[in-house]
């Protein structure tokens, strides 16, 4: 069985809470959730956040990865 960092696991979760929204807002459903999210703009901000906290996420992951093939 796999571990995945802890840190992995809670920076993809946040990302893609943010991608959600992201991709509403962009698809022109945004309002629906918020009135500010009728701008696509914010939907932009979002899906930028959204890939950040993936690229972040995958920080841990890749050190982990890099650490276990050290040790074999």
């Amino acid at each position: 069985m796999r571990c995945y960092p802890t840190s992995f696991i809670v920076l993809t979760a946040l990302g893609t809470v943010c991608l959600i929204p992201g991709l509403l807002s962009v698809s022109g459903l945004g309002a629906m959730l918020h009135p500010v999210l009728d701008d696509p703009m914010a939907g932009l901000a979002f899906i930028v956040s959204a890939i950040a906290l993936f690229g972040s996420g995958a920080f841990p992951l890749v050190i982990t990865k890099l650490k276990a093939d050290e040790e074999n």
